[in-house]
């Protein structure tokens, strides 16, 4: 059975999610449609969705962006390129949903 994170926000909506979110402050490269890159800061992240730092992306719910987290391996940098749908867009951040490697593998 899959165990369900539930947790009120400030605006006293519950939001269920399937993976814990861990905090995070990792550097994030949004490359919107029309190649527009961005680079933000994540602030939490999970096996599936990542919550980033953004200012007036000009992104909305249901976009695909592609996301490139830069790895810092000591003396290496390696780029982790993941695609992701935009799940909310809020005054502090974007929330996105990242694909899976299952769904990837299977469509």
């Amino acid at each position: 059975m899959t165990e369900i994170d539930k947790k009120t926000t400030r605006d006293g909506i519950v939001e269920r999610r399937l993976h814990t979110r861990h905090r995070a402050r990792t550097i994030v490269y949004i490359t919107a449609p029309g190649g527009r890159r961005k680079l933000c800061k994540a602030v939490n992240l999970s096996a599936t969705g990542v919550f980033v730092e953004t200012t007036n992306l000009g992104l909305r719910k249901g976009q695909q962006v592609v996301l490139s987290f830069a790895i810092n391996l000591g003396t290496v940098t390696k780029l982790h390129r993941r695609t992701a749908v935009v799940a909310h867009v809020s005054r502090g951040g974007t929330g996105l949903m990242m694909e899976t490697y299952a769904a990837h593998a299977s469509g």
